[in-house]
């Protein structure tokens, strides 16, 4: 059995990462280097390709001092 997805508990998600991003003038790089993790990283959670962990939230929210339920948007899955 695979790992489970937020669709398969009907949340959907959207990041706002590049939005935040963008505002404070980081690049990918910059905002992965900070995190400890790969440029691709960044670029998948921006894309909605990774589900990142809860304290990898946590440490993106706390960069741009935001909460975690505004870099992130859940939703329910519309059926």
């Amino acid at each position: 059995m695979g790992k489970k997805k937020y669709a398969d508990y009907g949340i959907e998600w959207k990041s706002r990462l590049k939005v935040f991003r963008a505002e404070h003038d980081f690049t990918q790089q910059q905002i992965a280097k900070q995190l400890g993790v790969s440029r691709q990283t960044i670029m998948a959670i921006e894309k909605g390709n990774y589900n990142p962990s809860l304290i990898l939230d946590y440490r993106i929210a706390k960069i741009f001092e935001v909460s975690i339920e505004e870099l992130f948007i859940f939703s329910k899955v519309q059926t």
